[in-house]
């Protein structure tokens, strides 16, 4: 059995991991919170660009009802849309267990107390506890966003104290803030809507390598241009993990974006695969970024003690993937139904109702709110790349876990669809490569070191 190990002792009982309180009160197993696919459309070829989701949508599950709101307002024509999806409503799985564990019933959602998992919970759902307490020290994690979240560091605060994290400010060297031309005081307009997003990817980074330092690059709009330009200032800055969170339609721009914004060995760079179901996005369509795909993550009885399917709620509401129109295939990428570059590479955690907790105070109810999205999985599989240690100087660190594929290095998801899709495997999960998960979801770190 695993333990979480960086909790304090007397942590009220919504900061421990909820497979740790589910051994010490003797369940055996609890309901699995997997998403129910509905309602699944025919969609595009596959080298169209996915359709804007709904602002708000709810998902059925067995973790219950659960509704959500995208955080960024829809984005003009040419920008860059963020994947963040904060829960309105209904019984997220955490909360699920809470009460199957505790036997007490979840709160209507008010933003006082957590309701989505906590640093421990992913740990142990992706067998990093332990190097989450020993590794990450030196290494820093560089988000890029757009806009400014002028509450970044007080809620970034408020998320690693109430999980007994350690201080990461601007004071002890751990925190930093610039803008996309390096500037600390000449930043970006501030915008609600990215600020959640910047809370989801700090809190992320946070829960799964502790140890690391974090640089959040505010890009100066959602242009291509610009977060491309964030992306090229963090390298600058020194950073050897880089998480894009947000995505648009492909064009063809695509392969001059590549070399000018994300070419950079020994740079491991993650982009969120997408939100609206299958359907290829840019930059997760790079051939020099890991594409990040998403997961409905559930406790169970298991030897591992989770389980995962494919993220989906309808043809539109759902991790991305897909065959690139214009992104030359990778040497490392071998499936043969796709001659253009296929995504995702791997996956984590996105479904809202098995979503994640985080603090955010601007433009909202200053609180704890349940977050999901390819947003979330995005910043948790660059802190997995961070524990896994400093990437050779020229290497793809995209390339590093098809060298464990069909290994124990990597859980295999095999389950679940986001969408209608003419090659299969690309929109359907199944033994070994497929499009919405990829090779799977981290197993410890053997899989992203190289």
């Amino acid at each position: 059995m695993r333990r979480s190990t960086n909790k304090p002792s007397n942590e009220p009982s919504n900061r421990r991991s909820i497979r740790g309180r589910w051994s010490r009160i003797g369940c055996a197993a609890v309901a699995a919170t997997a998403l129910v696919l509905a309602g699944l459309a025919t969609t595009g070829q596959a080298t169209a660009a996915p359709a804007l989701a709904t602002t708000n949508a709810t998902a059925k599950s067995s973790a219950g009802k659960v509704t959500w709101t995208r955080a960024c307002a829809t984005p003009a024509k040419g920008r860059m849309a963020c994947k963040a999806l904060r829960v309105t409503g209904g019984t997220t799985a955490f909360q699920k267990a809470e009460a199957k564990a505790d036997g007490v019933t979840p709160k209507a959602a008010d933003a006082s107390t957590p309701s989505g998992y906590g640093p421990s919970d992913l740990q142990d759902a992706y067998g990093l506890t332990s190097a989450a307490s020993s590794k990450g020290s030196g290494e820093t994690i560089a988000i890029v966003d757009a806009y400014d979240d002028p509450n970044a560091e007080a809620d970034l605060a408020k998320y690693r104290s109430y999980y007994g994290l350690s201080s990461c400010t601007t004071a002890n060297g751990c925190f930093k803030k610039v803008s996309q031309t390096g500037s600390t005081t000449s930043l970006p307009t501030a915008d609600s809507g990215w600020a959640e997003e910047i809370s989801l990817d700090l809190d992320m980074a946070s829960a799964t390598c502790p140890n690391c330092s974090i640089l959040l690059v505010e890009a100066k709009s959602s242009s291509m241009a610009n977060l491309g330009t964030a992306v090229n200032r963090a390298v600058t800055l020194g950073a050897k993990y880089v998480s894009n969170s947000y995505g648009g339609g492909e064009s063809s721009s695509d392969s001059s974006y590549d070399t000018s914004y994300f070419k950079h060995p020994g740079v491991a760079i993650t982009v969120s695969a997408g939100d609206s179901g299958y359907g290829a996005e840019y930059p997760a369509a790079s051939q020099y970024v890991t594409a990040v795909g998403g997961t409905a993550l559930s406790s169970d009885s298991s030897s591992r003690g989770w389980s995962e399917k494919v993220w989906s709620t309808s043809s539109t509401e759902g991790t991305g993937s897909g065959c690139s129109a214009y992104d030359t295939k990778p040497s490392w990428q071998t499936d043969t139904g796709c001659t253009k570059r296929a995504i995702s590479d791997v996956s984590a955690v996105a479904d809202p109702a098995t979503g994640v907790s985080v603090y955010d105070s601007y433009g909202v109810t200053a609180g704890w709110y349940t977050f999901g999205g390819t947003s979330a999985s995005a910043p948790i599989i660059a802190g997995v790349y961070a524990l896994a240690g400093t990437p050779s100087t020229s290497s793809y660190p995209a390339k590093f876990p098809y060298a464990a594929a069909g290994t124990s290095a990597l859980n295999d998801v095999t389950s679940g669809s986001n969408g209608t899709c003419t090659t299969s495997y690309l929109c359907t999960a199944g033994s070994g490569y497929d499009g919405p998960t990829g090779l799977g979801t981290p197993e410890g770190l053997t899989a992203f070191t190289g």
